[in-house]
């Protein structure tokens, strides 16, 4: 089996390192990752510019760390779901037979999956015809040392093997959220919903800051403007300093829908999460109250 995995974290991150490792003893894989910390760039693409991929080799030349493990690894100036967009999409010589994203530092629970970048890695291998696989590690930062990741590691190496005995759709989008156990403290795996979080708490805004902008009226020039437009350029008055405010996003809600049966309630319990996702966001109930609602438009 191929494996492309992917994270949000950065290629650098504890978690992808330690699930790369673990798989690499049983699987062909191939890590494309942002280069930089991406949580919560959800399904963005860059759409605008060019997306820089340096190529080097994963893993450790021959110490004990990884136990002489190599792998390809490319790293991404760009955003998760641009890693697999290109992964899938070309930039490789071949095509991978599934998308494993994480493994990543903290849980993705409930909203979260609208926001995490390690979701939306899975959804775009999903969108580009392979089945996928989100795993997330509750309660870790990003400092959390790389032996932290070593259940969450081999409860991916259960499902793949899972998947290899008995396959699931190849639509198949799979949110896999791991208490922060040891593996043989996990009290079993859960098939799960999404939970909900109540609304993330307030804004925090830093002490204010001056910045220093251009002039409104100050002319722009290019690295091909003449001399004399460069001249015009530097007759024009000084940049003025304009107070700017700075903030920073508050934390995310507390848990509001957790009972049984959802995700945070397993995770809460100490098993393992396993929801179910889809693409297709349309509340179908609502379709047909929705079509009496527009006839009204047309009276």
């Amino acid at each position: 089996m191929k494996i492309l995995l992917s994270n949000d974290d950065g290629y650098r991150a504890a978690g992808l390192t330690a699930l790369a490792a673990a798989l690499a003893a049983r699987f062909e894989i191939t890590v494309v990752a942002p280069e930089d910390n991406c949580s919560g760039a959800s399904n963005s693409l860059s759409l605008n510019r060019r997306l820089q991929v340096v190529e080097q080799m994963g893993g450790d030349a021959g110490g004990d760390k990884h136990r002489g493990r190599r792998w390809p690894l490319y790293r991404v100036r760009g955003t998760p779901a641009d890693s697999v967009h290109l992964a899938v999409n070309g930039m490789l010589d071949f095509k991978p037979d599934m998308v494993v994203a994480g493994v990543n530092h903290g849980a993705n629970l409930g909203d979260d999956v609208l926001y995490s970048g390690t979701v939306a890695a899975a959804i775009e291998g999903r969108f580009l015809g392979l089945p996928a696989l989100a795993v997330s590690l509750d309660g870790v930062t990003a400092d959390a040392p790389q032996e932290r990741f070593a259940a969450a590691a081999e409860v991916v190496i259960r499902i793949l093997e899972q998947l290899r005995a008995r396959p699931l759709p190849q639509d198949t989008i799979l949110n896999i959220n791991v208490p922060d156990l040891r593996f043989a403290q996990l009290r079993g795996f859960r098939a799960t919903r999404l939970g909900a979080r109540h609304p993330a708490m307030p804004i925090i805004e830093a002490a204010e800051a001056a910045d220093t902008v251009a002039a409104p009226n100050a002319p722009a020039t290019t690295a091909a403007a003449s001399t004399h437009t460069v001249a015009a350029a530097t007759a024009t008055p000084a940049a003025t300093k304009t107070p700017a405010r700075d903030f920073r996003i508050g934390a995310p809600g507390h848990g509001a829908d957790v009972g049984p049966g959802t995700d945070f309630h397993a995770v809460a319990a100490g098993a393992v999460s396993v929801t179910p996702l889809q693409i297709d966001m349309t509340r179908h109930p609502a379709v047909g109250g929705l079509a009496d609602w527009l006839r009204g438009l047309a009276s």
